[in-house]
């Protein structure tokens, strides 16, 4: 089963993505973990994405599906998780060219609906743990008051500089222009199902899970 989590940012799709890995053994995909990771591994492809990176390049569409192509090609046996991408009608067309290519489909769409007044609120009040990448949010999940992580018991904790009205409400905006056209791309296509995004973790992991079990 492969999927795609769509949804602006902070609406918890890399949560959500980590909760399908752990519960059902699929294969996270994000742009952001495959770019880094081909730019440390020395491979031909990985030598393109490091010089790219290096001039402070936008990385083409061309490359991340190049990316994308090799990591179908390995062991995909619990599924993928596309996270991150695509973003455009564009990547869209290109990503289920390729699948189509290698023999695969493409199973559910799930937009993370949210409502931005309160997803500003959200991301402006959220940190994370430096060490695993676990999310807290001073109002529904504060730090533990013992200063440790409650999943691997880190003690340094971050927040995005980024992560402030302005700027998130700028790339709500980005991801409106560029990405909303595929809820109905992918409506059109009968692939395309929301849920409430600002629900409570357990209830948004809940209900992505009925959608694929239906």
């Amino acid at each position: 089963m492969n999927i795609i989590l769509i949804g602006p940012p902070g609406a918890g799709k890399g949560t959500q993505a980590r909760m399908l890995v752990e519960e059902r053994n699929m294969i996270q995909l994000s742009t952001g973990d495959m770019l880094r990771e081909a730019r440390d591994s020395g491979t031909e492809m990985g030598l393109v994405v490091a010089d790219v990176m290096a001039r402070g390049d936008l990385v083409t569409d061309e490359i991340v599906i190049g990316l994308i192509r090799e990591r179908l090609q390995g062991d995909t046996a619990g599924g993928l998780i596309f996270d991150g991408f695509p973003r455009t009608l564009k990547q869209a067309d290109a990503l289920g060219e390729l699948l189509a290519d290698l023999g695969q489909s493409l199973d559910y769409v799930i937009e993370l609906r949210v409502n931005d007044d309160a997803l500003v609120d959200r991301i402006t009040a959220r940190s994370t743990c430096a060490t695993c990448g676990e999310v807290y949010n001073d109002n529904i999940k504060p730090v533990p008051a013992d200063g440790k992580c409650s999943n691997c018991g880190g003690t340094h904790f971050k927040r995005r500089a980024d992560d402030n009205e302005q700027s998130l409400k700028k790339r709500l905006m980005e991801y409106y222009k560029q990405t909303s056209p595929l809820v109905g791309y992918y409506y059109a296509k009968g692939q395309y199902s929301r849920v409430d995004g600002l629900a409570e973790m357990d209830d948004v992991h809940t209900a992505i899970t009925r959608k694929l079990d239906a």
